[in-house]
């Protein structure tokens, strides 16, 4: 993808060890630092194997350069090569091996802290991934989206408005494999206000979600981060036609 540029904004893919050590102390700035319940890393980055098998691509103020926001992204040929994700980890996604088109997975998306209110930069990140997808050949987005704190009863209303909502279809539903995770099921007595619910879902979640995407039956506890997240999938044939062309008109050159 080539860099482009909306309004003040600039998205780009790292060409190199600098631009993704600039994208790993983000995300320690926006994942790890001042989270009491998060292991600190004292070399202010975080950082995994899976940096290495990914593109990054950084989402900047153009006139300045100053990094606002960040993600890595993973294309797998087919379902075949699912293993091969960070989702996969903690997920069995085993019915999703029989995808028979290219896959993305997208991965440690983050805004820096003094910039989480600009909708400009969520919207640049859709923007860029769109490029990304349309280039590719992508049939289906995945990831891992993440709820601040492990602590189920502080998400319950978002987790109870998911599982009666935005179930993945059976047929691509991930199985259990975390030792440590939250059945939908356990919240069927929950009765989510959707207002409150939509509130307390992580923006990107939402976005997915707006776009027809769809989550696992249960979430997964990352006691590493301090977080709950749930596996989130965008089928990109199943998005309404005027939100895609929405996304591509916002992509286009």
């Amino acid at each position: 993808m080539d860099s482009f540029c909306r309004g003040r904004l600039r998205a780009r893919m790292a060409t190199g060890a600098r631009d993704i050590e600039r994208a790993q102390r983000l995300r320690h700035r926006a994942f790890i630092a001042g989270r009491p319940a998060v292991r600190p890393r004292p070399s202010g980055r975080d950082a995994d194997a899976f940096d290495l098998i990914c593109r990054h691509l950084m989402l900047e103020e153009a006139a300045s350069g100053a990094l606002l926001g960040c993600f890595r992204i993973l294309v797998l040929a087919s379902g075949a090569e699912i293993h091969r994700s960070y989702s996969a980890q903690t997920y069995d996604l085993s019915r999703l091996e029989g995808y028979d088109r290219p896959m993305l997975e997208m991965g440690r998306f983050c805004i820096h802290p003094d910039h989480a209110g600009d909708p400009d930069v969520l919207r640049l990140a859709w923007a860029a991934l769109a490029r990304v997808i349309d280039a590719e050949g992508v049939g289906l987005v995945f990831g891992c989206s993440s709820f601040h704190g492990a602590e189920v009863a502080r998400h319950r209303p978002a987790l109870a408005w998911l599982a009666a909502r935005h179930l993945a279809p059976p047929r691509w539903r991930p199985r259990r494999k975390a030792p440590k995770a939250v059945p939908f099921a356990r919240l069927a007595e929950t009765r989510p206000d959707p207002q409150r619910a939509q509130r307390a879902l992580p923006p990107l979640l939402r976005s997915y979600l707006a776009m027809g995407g769809w989550v696992s039956d249960h979430a997964v506890v990352d006691d590493d981060l301090d977080t709950l997240h749930v596996f989130t999938g965008l089928e990109i044939a199943a998005i309404p036609p005027a939100r895609a062309r929405l996304l591509r008109a916002t992509a286009a050159a």
